[in-house]
């Protein structure tokens, strides 16, 4: 019998560098997939700011702007709402009457992709449940109302079978299917779960956009974001091919981070002639 593969295990303290890595794997690997992932990611900032490497970074956005896809920033928001975030100070109840408002625009912005809705939209607009649907409302007014609740109720839900057990061919959405939040002595650690993932044009920005989510959730929590763990059934390379030379100055930043070069060895200064010991 044939077994099946072990999972690919990355765990870094760099988002840009993690990402690195599982896109190097693929790419020097014998097929375009890698089943299962499971994808860790810590080192962030006392504010829940994931470490970036610019040059893979602004390599990886040139790349996406060059093939018509979204950038990293734009797939990020699609789990969490950065920009809105930042314009609420702080305040979450703002920021979802911000998010309810304007999801309507956001969606009409590009009605083939997001016709079904976006992830932030399924945790905070589900369409029942507590608190008008917002998952995320319900979480944490439960979380910082008593002491001692069960771990199983901090969690939020993205598939909807109501809505989502169809019988198409292709589904771009949600691959995304849940998130958990686990309170820790270390802080907040975030798990996600993906049936599958795009690496190239989704998997950067998904990791962001819930880096973000998470650092929110920590932060209405009273603690900091310590881990971001993303668990993935199949991760595959697709809308672009291993053989594009678009892919080279991406794939040199990519090399370069997860390959530094070795720091030149020093020697000891030569003895000049007529010296004395």
């Amino acid at each position: 019998m044939l077994a099946a593969p072990p999972p690919v295990v990355i765990d870094d303290t760099c988002l840009s560098r993690a990402w690195a890595r599982l896109l190097l794997q693929v790419l020097d690997g014998a097929g375009t997939e890698v089943a299962p992932l499971i994808l860790s990611v810590s080192g962030f900032a006392q504010n829940g700011v994931a470490v970036e490497d610019p040059a893979v970074r602004q390599g990886l956005d040139r790349l996406l702007k060059r093939k018509g896809r979204l950038e990293v920033d734009d797939v990020a928001f699609t789990i969490f709402p950065q920009r809105l975030w930042e314009m609420s100070r702080g305040d979450r109840t703002r920021l979802f009457t911000l998010y309810r408002a304007t999801f309507p625009r956001w969606q009409a912005m590009n009605r083939k992709a997001n016709g079904r809705g976006l992830y932030f939209e399924r945790m905070v607009m589900y369409g029942r449940g507590p608190c008008d649907g917002n998952q995320l409302e319900w979480i944490l007014s439960q979380f910082n109302s008593r002491m001692g609740m069960r771990r199983s109720m901090l969690q939020a839900t993205t598939f909807d079978p109501a809505r989502d057990h169809v019988a198409s061919a292709q589904l771009g959405f949600p691959c995304l299917q849940q998130v958990s939040f686990e309170p820790t002595a270390a802080g907040l650690v975030t798990n996600a779960f993906y049936a599958t993932q795009q690496i190239f044009d989704k998997a950067y920005g998904n990791y962001l956009g819930l880096a973000q989510l998470g650092a929110f959730m920590a932060h209405e929590m009273g603690m900091p974001l310590a881990r971001l763990n993303v668990m993935v059934g199949i991760a595959k390379l697709e809308r672009i091919t291993k053989s594009d030379a678009d892919f080279a100055p991406l794939v040199a930043a990519a090399q370069a981070l997860v390959n530094p070069p070795a720091a030149p060895a020093v020697w000891p200064a030569t003895a000049t002639a007529g010296a004395t010991f």
